[in-house]
This record gives C-alpha cells, structure tokens and sequence, in this order.
C-alpha cells in the first residue's frame, strides 16, 4: 500500500485538497470552542448570583437583584394598554360585551362578574376585587394566582393547604404571579411547583421529570392555564385529563365521576363550568404538532447586547409579532395579524350563535318546568344543554379566541350549536305535552344590566356585600387593592 507521501509526490493536487480540508476542519473547531466559550462567558453572565435565593422565595424583588432583564421584562405585565380585536392586556367587561353569558351562568358567581384576565401582575390584586370571591371559597382557588403557593403548600402540605378556606389563606397570599411559580431558585432550570399537573400525568403513566426542555416551556405554563375542578370534599386541585385533552374527554371523565359545578339557575341542568383549557385547546393544534412551545410565542428570545434571554414579557404575540410569530413566519406583520383575525372571526361568529342559542335553551327550559314538566320529561335535555355549554365554554374560556387551534375551536362550537339544537327539538314535544305556545316569548337581555336583574340579580346589594366583606376580613390587604 503507498503511503501518502508517495501519493502526494505523484498527485501533488492531493496537497491542496489535504490542506484545504485542514483549514476547514480547523475553522469548524474554532467555531464550536468560540461557541462553547460564549454559552460559558453567558452562564456567568446569567447565574451571577448577588444573593442566594431561598428554596421557596415567593417575593419577585429578590429574584431581581440576581436577573435584572428577565425581572424588568416580567414587570411589563404592569402594562394594561394592548388590546387585539379580541384581547390583549386591558380590561374587557365580558358580560357588558356578551350579555347572554349573564343567563347562561344563572345560579352561579360568574354571572355576577368576568373581566377579561389582565396580566400576570394582577392576579392578586383582581382576585381580591372580583365579585365572584365574595362568597366562601376553598383556599384551592389560591392555586395559580401566587408563588406563595408552593412556599405554604411546602410548610403545609398539599392536601391540606386545599382544605383550607380562601379567607385564612388569604393573609399569606402577597406575591403576584412570579420567577418560583417556574423556576428552581439554584439552578434557574425550569420546574413544576404544582404537583395536579405531575399527578395528572403520572395517571397516564407518564413521568414529567423526562420532558425536555422545550417541553417544559410549555409544562409551567400548563400548571394553571388548564382545565381543573376540586374533587371531594377536600377540594383537591384534579385536571380531568384520564381520557385525553379534547373535549369530548373531558366531558366523558366527568359524566363518569359525576362531577356538578354548579345547577343552572333557570334550566336546573347539571351544569360544567370549564376555566381555562389554554393547554389542552393548544395541545390539538398544528403548532403543538411543530414542537412550537408556548414560550416561543408569549415569551420570545432577545437579546441585549451580547446576552440571549427569555422576554418575560408574557402577552400576546400581536404585540410583538416580529419576535414571536416572523421567528417562523415570513410573510409581513400585516399579513399574519390578517390571518390571525380571519380565523378568530370565524370562531367569534359560531361563538356568539352558540351563545344566543344557549340563552335561549336556557330560558325555553325553565318555561316547560313552569308548565309544569317533570324531570322523566327533562332528563335528556338536561343532558344535552350540559354537554352543549361545556363545549361551548372548552373554546370561549380558553385565551386567544380559539387560535390555539382554530380547527378544533370550530369543530366543538359546531357540536355545540348542534347538541342546543337536538335539545330545542325535544322541547317542542314538551311543549306540546303541556299546552305551550311556541315560539315563547322572551325577556329583553340585551344589556348585563337587564339580564341581571331577569335572573334575579341585586347588584347593588352585592357590590355593598363584597365591599363590607373585604373592610372586615381583609385590613391587611386592603392597602393593596
């Protein structure tokens, strides 16, 4: 065999491909050590701690002083003026927009008082001004709003932190939403401070502590933008995720275990309220499929200088769209904010049918009780108009008007408009059993005001109630409201 000298001498082309390919091997080395450098001299740059961080620290301040950008970044959810035709940050009075929600949530809290979900910095702040916590509530309803959570879930243990009620928890509540509702405080690695999402996964056979990176941008997020209910009489914080993440799951799991929410007010059907399924609505769509995490849209990359860090400017992505949606996406800001509206829109007109059909049934419902129906009459429209309002609520509740995946947000709105349908239709046979003329006549509810005071409703006397309520339970919190 010729050696390469030898072959060198009688190619001496040979020579130049040799030293080409070294200079290129060697360009690739020094690219990798520079790359390795710089994601050391970074890790330095992040991890300077100034001051060591308790395990469960709850106060965002102190987490601060050690990471200036993510914090400052954070405090940006102060900002309430973004608003997307159908979101953003401010305030939206719900049921002063969609009046019909006032009878469809008549016997329970929300018919008193939903406001579009501000930011994270108010999670505290709204959940103490809301009329919905003006009735005896289970301290399980402190579970997303405060990294004080995990600190007294920690010194209390976890089923009894949920046993307790929401007033004596209320004075160690303090902190809004927060760095150690997703981080470990020693290694800034992201982690699970909630253990209803580990539990609702180690029941599928699945260990959470095996999710990559990637995943667990998603995973914090899915702590609390999820679907739950209290189960028991220890209102025990559950994801009802044993089926799946659909909608038709979710119901089927709780129609087997049997679980009430609430009793409609006019219908007295069985009735689900869902919270905010953001995780599950998401996890059926095309960017779940593309591996593309919440974080890559709510929470994109930047850079300062030579430093890359997560924005924890939590918002919507059409108030950056250059660092969320064109990271991926090359067509302009104009054209992707149109796309994003032509889909929302489509969703928003099935919504708003479903809703004034669900009105509607609910009203027509309790017209055959007062005829006098019984319940062998009632029993499978009861049963329709629970699963119709679920699915309806499994796309309304959820953030983004449906984008999260616009395809099955119309799908189960469909099946939701056709379920109210299939009730209406057997009424009209009750109807006719009791000698009622059809089409009834219905009440005015075109304001929150009138659909109120037609579900019985004293909001005067609520808003003194909840206001004597919080001078005489809450005068240590009350500075901060």
């Amino acid at each position: 065999m010729k050696s390469i000298r030898e072959l060198t001498e009688k190619k001496p082309w040979l020579n130049w491909i040799l030293f080409f390919l070294t200079v290129l091997i060697v360009f690739v080395i020094g690219l990798f050590a520079a790359s390795i450098i710089e994601r050391r001299s970074e890790a330095q740059l992040y991890f300077q701690m100034l001051h060591p961080i308790a395990d469960w620290e709850p106060r965002n301040e102190v987490w601060g002083e050690n990471f200036p950008r993510q914090y400052e970044s954070y405090m940006l959810t102060r900002d309430t003026t973004f608003a997307s035709k159908y979101a953003g940050s401010v305030m939206i009075d719900y049921l002063e927009k969609y009046p019909e929600l006032v009878v469809m949530w008549s016997g329970y809290a929300f018919s008193r008082d939903y406001n579009q979900g501000r930011g994270h910095y108010y999670s505290v702040k709204d959940v103490h001004n809301t009329l919905r916590t003006g009735v005896p509530q289970p301290a399980t309803c402190w579970s997303c709003k405060s990294p004080d959570v995990p600190r007294l879930m920690n010194e209390m243990g976890v089923s009894e932190f949920y046993a307790s009620s929401w007033a004596e928890i209320g004075p160690e509540i303090n902190n809004h939403i927060g760095c150690q509702d997703c981080h470990d405080p020693q290694t800034m690695n992201l982690r699970i401070t909630r253990p209803a999402l580990v539990e609702a996964f180690q029941r599928q056979g699945i260990d959470i502590n095996e999710a990559t990176h990637q995943e667990m941008r998603s995973l914090v997020c899915a702590q609390c933008h999820v679907e739950y209910y209290f189960k028991g009489e220890g209102n025990y914080l559950t994801f009802p995720w044993d089926e799946g993440f659909a909608a038709e799951d979710m119901e089927y799991y709780f129609d087997q275990v049997q679980h009430v929410d609430w009793v409609h007010g006019l219908s007295k059907a069985p009735m689900l309220k869902a919270q905010h399924p953001d995780y599950e609505l998401y996890m059926t769509g095309i960017h779940a499929q593309r591996g593309v995490s919440c974080a890559d849209c709510h929470m994109p990359y930047k850079r300062e200088g030579g430093i890359k860090f997560t924005h924890h400017h939590l918002q919507s992505p059409l108030n950056d769209v250059s660092g969320s949606c064109q990271v991926c996406h090359r067509e302009s800001e104009a054209t992707l904010i149109a796309n994003v509206y032509d889909r929302q829109e489509k969703i928003s007109e099935l919504r708003r049918i479903s809703e004034k059909n669900l009105a509607r049934l609910h009203i027509e419902t309790k017209t055959a009780w007062d005829a006098g129906a019984n319940e062998a009459d009632m029993e499978e429209i009861l049963q329709l108009i629970r699963h119709a309002q679920w699915r309806w609520d499994w796309v309304a509740a959820a953030n983004s008007m449906g984008f999260h995946s616009p395809a099955e947000a119309l799908r189960v709105l469909g099946t939701s408009i056709q379920k109210a349908q299939e009730a209406r239709i057997l009424l009209t046979s009750v109807f006719q059993k009791y000698g009622v003329t059809y089409p009834i006549d219905m009440p005015d509810i075109s304001t929150k005001e009138k659909a109120q005071e037609y579900i019985g409703l004293d909001m005067e006397q609520l808003i003194r109630n909840k206001n004597q309520w919080k001078e005489a339970t809450l005068p240590g919190w009350i500075s901060m409201l």
